[in-house]
């Protein structure tokens, strides 16, 4: 028979051995592992087990019952899956909101912030073993990293522990700090005018002048304009239809979807841009739907990395040596705005899935408009 106690109950068993118990909290009747030898042994833990109830309390704290003190001290002696295993495979295994595997391209980005500024910290250690307080002093860590680099290494880490999370390999992701996963300003662009694009495109090679007619007019992104073919080209609506993109991972060029739904979308070439397309179409596109607008040269696609070399000596005859390539896209976008083009249709022209960006455009053209401004006052003052 159990002797009651003002805490908690102790039996001697038939083998002369003392077992204790208590109800706890969740007014469950909850036993000791082990037996004691002696009483006073039985009492101690009783005694213990009072305090650690009594000190939940106070604390405002969730009590574990000692069946659940022991799972967790199992845990802690068992370490979980390596951080960087399971990143590893996170990557391989991730899939886009239709359920599809990432494009080999964004999988080469993510490895890459993985080993660059991951893995040396965060490789070995088990994944349920990294605490808030080893992120902090990560992400402290990275304060030489370029603002951009530091932001997309803190955002992969966040999805990857938040997986974790999901597949309860943790209770809660350790990755929690204050506007460490915002954007980057990124830096400050001026728009080319449009005496600096035609004088950029007439030093291009001339199979690739239309390239930067369409880019910075059209406002394309590269692998958008890199993919384009004869079929393409709607002459008789003057329009481009982009349908896919090329990324160039390592091993080749890859076709694809583009960036976003958005993506998909049909651009209006501007009139005095239109000869030029036209022209291009008829003295450097070969024949056939599938031909490319703008190839390498072995006529497959044209890496980036060659279009850009053509394009650094191009900007140097217009006195840009400080344009980059996006920023005739940039460029575009800011003139559309410049024009009076809504954020919706910004959006629709860029193919950006939300107005954000289309925002910013607008800004950018409201900052011109207050130039204007002061230039008309100049003018007015000059003719007192």
């Amino acid at each position: 028979m159990a002797e009651r106690r003002d805490f908690g109950y102790i039996r001697k068993l038939p083998s002369g051995r003392y077992q204790a118990s208590f109800t706890g909290p969740d007014l469950a009747r909850h036993k000791a592992p082990v037996t004691f030898e002696v009483k006073d042994s039985a009492i101690v833990w009783l005694h213990n087990e009072k305090k650690l109830i009594d000190q939940a309390a106070t604390d405002n704290e969730r009590w574990l019952s000692p069946a659940e003190r022991a799972e967790v001290a199992r845990r802690d002696a068992e370490p979980g899956e390596l951080f960087g295993e399971y990143a590893s495979r996170w990557i391989d295994e991730r899939r886009n909101s239709k359920g599809e595997p990432l494009r080999a391209l964004t999988q080469k980005d993510y490895r890459q912030v993985l080993a660059t500024y991951l893995e040396p910290t965060f490789g070995r250690r088990a994944i349920d073993r990294i605490t808030r307080a080893d992120v902090r002093t990560w992400h402290a860590s990275l304060s030489k990293a370029a603002p951009r680099s530091r932001t997309k290494a803190y955002a992969l880490l966040r999805a990857i522990m938040n997986s974790a999370v999901d597949d309860e390999l943790i209770a809660a992701s350790p990755v929690h700090i204050r506007g460490a996963g915002a954007a980057t300003t990124k830096r400050p662009v001026e728009p080319a005018t449009p005496a600096e694009i035609e004088l950029i495109a007439d030093n291009m090679p001339p199979r690739l002048r239309a390239a930067v007619w369409i880019a910075a007019w059209c406002a394309l992104r590269y692998g958008e304009l890199a993919e384009l073919r004869r079929k393409d080209i709607n002459v008789a609506t003057r329009q481009i239809k982009v349908r896919r993109a090329v990324t160039f991972p390592p091993g080749g060029a890859v076709v694809g979807p583009p960036k976003s739904d958005a993506g998909y979308r049909d651009v209006s070439i501007p009139p005095h841009v239109w000869p030029i397309v036209e022209e291009h179409l008829a003295t450097y596109v070969q024949p056939g739907p599938n031909s490319l607008l703008f190839p390498g040269e072995a006529r497959g696609h044209m890496w980036h990395s060659v279009m850009f070399s053509h394009f650094t000596k191009a900007r140097a005859a217009a006195g840009r040596d400080d344009l980059k390539w996006h920023d005739l896209r940039h460029t575009g976008a800011t003139m559309a705005a410049q024009v009076g083009a809504t954020t919706a249709e910004l959006q629709a022209r860029l193919g950006h899935s939300t107005s954000v960006a289309a925002q910013l455009y607008q800004h950018a053209a409201k900052d011109r408009d207050r130039q204007i401004a002061e230039k008309l006052s100049r003018l007015a003052e000059g003719l007192r």
